[in-house]
């Protein structure tokens, strides 16, 4: 007689073959039969970085107990594919790279850019001329040069385009790039100012417009292929560096009657255009003040979104991203900026900064997140530079002193995902058992499954991951993150 296990698995998998006749054949169906599973450990309480920690394979499995600890993957259930995972190439990065000696390059881009050495970056993010982590304020024009005759990315040739190529090339020749800019040239606003808020004037509307696809072909023509653009950097946010304010009805105007239809004219209109860029706490009105309007609409990829709205103590506001996944399942979601802001060189190997990323890129893509990109690659030993002293973390710092690299956990923490993780690989149902772990699972493309765990909590953890009646028991350390692959 079959227990009651038994017959929910079977119910379950009968269930699954109904889905699989209408969506795909049987035989991509995902078996833990044969498969090894290797365990990848980083912890905070022992020396394990990335570290392969066990190697072992599914076994028969009963009903799971309340006094146990589960985490269930169903294979059935697929949802996002996943377009990529990175970080930004600033002129900050890029300058501080300069100043590293030679190996110590090669071993920057090795370590984010390598699929096997390192941890697999699959996409960039830059900015369109100067922002905070940049020498100073610049643009690619003259001032009042409303025809844009002057346009040149001359600036970007010193440093920071030398560095995307770098990078473009390790990762294997292809690096998909998307842009961002801070802020309009300071004539097109009506504070005169690139700074400190401000909003660009509608005389200057049909000129900014054409400013991205200038930038888009100048990129172009250097051998960078553009992925696409979001539209303002933090749109709501009146900074003491480089900024500039869209209301939703601004924005939404502005990408349906100077800048979508520009882009199209320019013979740009498979680019691909990102509105809000900023936190998940308004995200959800400027989704719906734009995708509802259907002319505005057609031309949004999806939105993007940062996660500084806990600056006021609050919790990430991870059911905005749902709602917008289930408002509006044609737009996609994409992380464009995080980092740990009031750099301490002090907090290199503070934990938490890393346990921020993990609960964060869990919760983004269990929400529905297809990408994920993370701020600055590389800052120097004062979390800069910085022309207005906004000094933040990165994952890998540089003593420029020294000419020596300094790995923050966090770097660790992204790379659980992003190694393991590859573009184009399907989200799969994962859920666990207690609130202590969080946990995601992607199905490869070349049908590898990863399983991230995070146990946020101050004691270890044995747990038991479950496929169908099949099972595997592992051990997590205290404040660690793991990687199972099978």
């Amino acid at each position: 007689m079959k227990n009651s296990f038994e017959i929910l698995a079977l119910a379950l998998f009968v269930a699954g073959c109904s889905a699989q006749e209408k969506n795909q054949p049987l035989e991509q169906q995902f078996s833990t039969e044969g498969r090894e599973v290797l365990v990848y450990t980083t912890a905070d309480s022992a020396d394990l970085r990335l570290t392969l920690t066990g190697n072992t394979a599914f076994r028969p499995a009963e009903q799971p107990l309340e006094t146990e600890v589960s985490v269930f993957v169903n294979p059935n259930k697929t949802f996002q594919s996943l377009w990529g995972i990175g970080g930004a190439i600033t002129d900050a990065s890029a300058e501080v790279f300069a100043q590293l000696p030679e190996d110590k390059q090669e071993e920057l881009l090795k370590a984010y850019y390598g699929k096997e050495e390192g941890i697999g970056y699959s996409l960039a993010r830059t900015t369109i001329h100067s922002c905070d982590f940049s020498r100073g304020s610049y643009t690619y024009v003259t001032d009042e040069d409303k025809a844009l005759g002057t346009f040149s990315i001359e600036h970007d040739k010193q440093y920071r385009i030398p560095l995307i190529k770098k990078a473009i090339e390790t990762a294997g020749g292809e690096l998909p790039l998307y842009a961002s800019p801070w802020s309009p040239p300071a004539f097109m606003k009506d504070n005169q100012n690139m700074l400190k808020g401000g909003k660009l004037l509608p005389e200057y509307y049909q000129a900014w417009a054409l400013y991205y696809t200038k930038f888009i072909k100048a990129y172009e023509s250097e051998g960078m292929p553009i992925w696409g653009i979001t539209i303002q950097n933090e749109p709501m946010a009146v900074q003491r560096w480089e900024s500039c304010i869209y209301t939703a009805e601004e924005e939404r105007d502005f990408l349906k009657n100077h800048l979508g239809p520009t882009m199209e004219q320019q013979g740009l209109g498979e680019k691909n255009i990102v509105v809000w860029d900023h936190n998940r706490d308004l995200m959800a009105h400027r989704a719906n003040t734009i995708f509802d309007d259907p002319e505005a609409s057609r031309y949004a990829w999806g939105i993007g979104f940062h996660w500084y709205e806990t600056w006021a103590g609050g919790e990430p506001m991870f059911d905005n991203l749902r709602n917008i996944q289930a408002s509006y399942p044609s737009k996609n979601l994409l992380f464009t900026e995080g980092c740990v802001e009031k750099f301490s060189a002090e907090r290199y190997q503070f934990w938490p900064n890393a346990e921020r990323y993990g609960r964060s890129m869990i919760n983004d893509f269990n929400s529905g997140t297809v990408g994920w990109t993370d701020w600055n690659i590389l800052l120097d030993e004062t979390g800069g530079p910085n022309h207005v002293g906004n000094f933040c973390f990165a994952p890998i710092h540089a003593d420029t002193k020294a000419g020596e690299l300094i790995y923050t956990p966090s770097y660790y923490y992204i790379g659980h995902f992003s190694k393991f993780i590859r573009p184009n690989a399907k989200r799969v149902s994962t859920a666990c058992s207690i609130s202590h772990l969080l946990s995601t699972s992607f199905l490869n493309e070349a049908g590898e499954m990863a399983t991230v765990i995070m146990n946020q909590s101050d004691e270890p953890i044995t747990y038991k991951l479950y496929i169908g009646t099949m099972a595997v028991e592992e051990y997590i350390p205290p404040h660690a993150i793991q990687t199972l692959v099978y």
